[in-house]
């Protein structure tokens, strides 16, 4: 995926977000990951992804 390629899949989400509303942000946001772990097939790198999202988080 090009620089471009990621910047209108990052403005997809964006809009999408915006257009759903806070209330469903969270289950949007989960669901969206689960689909695209299973786009991956690949457990180990779907768990490895999701650690890695938050490395840069105040958690």
């Amino acid at each position: 995926m090009t620089p471009a390629d990621l910047e209108t899949v990052y403005e997809a989400l964006a809009e999408q977000l915006d257009a759903i509303g806070s209330a469903q942000r969270e289950l949007y946001l989960a669901k969206l990951a689960l689909l695209l772990a299973h786009e991956i097939a690949d457990a180990n790198r779907a768990r490895s992804l999701v650690a890695e999202a938050a490395s840069n988080l105040k958690v």
